[in-house]
């Protein structure tokens, strides 16, 4: 399929796919007229590129799951390395989470020193 059908039938644009293949992440043949040939495999390798960038993955991320699909895996996650890049983004996400709780407490005790009579979900 040329890239605009593959574009067509992942929801992203060409300049995206243009990027991913600049990455090493998609990979298209030429035809004969010059234009990029894609295989069917490249919807599912772009729909697990997109779905991990929605939630907070990098594009650099995205590699191992990629490689874990061309080996011939199920599921872009079930490659040691794609576990490795689960577990490290987990641990990153676990600190924003404890950073944000820290700045949520300053930010009610000051709150609380400066408004005595200000309620805040049910802090004093």
């Amino acid at each position: 399929m040329r890239i605009g059908e593959l574009a067509r039938r992942t929801g992203v644009s060409t300049r995206s796919l243009r990027y991913y293949e600049q990455h090493g992440l998609l990979s298209a043949r030429r035809g004969a007229n010059g234009y990029r040939l894609y295989a069917e495999e490249d919807v599912r390798l772009v729909s697990e590129i997109r779905a991990l960038l929605s939630v907070g993955f990098t594009l650099e991320d995205t590699r191992p799951f990629v490689d874990c699909l061309r080996s011939g895996h199920d599921s872009g996650g079930s490659c040691p390395e794609s576990v490795a890049v689960y577990q490290r983004k987990l641990a990153e996400i676990d600190d924003e989470v404890r950073l944000l709780l820290a700045r949520r407490a300053e930010v009610a005790a000051q709150l609380a020193d400066s408004c005595e009579d200000c309620f805040f979900r049910g802090e004093r």
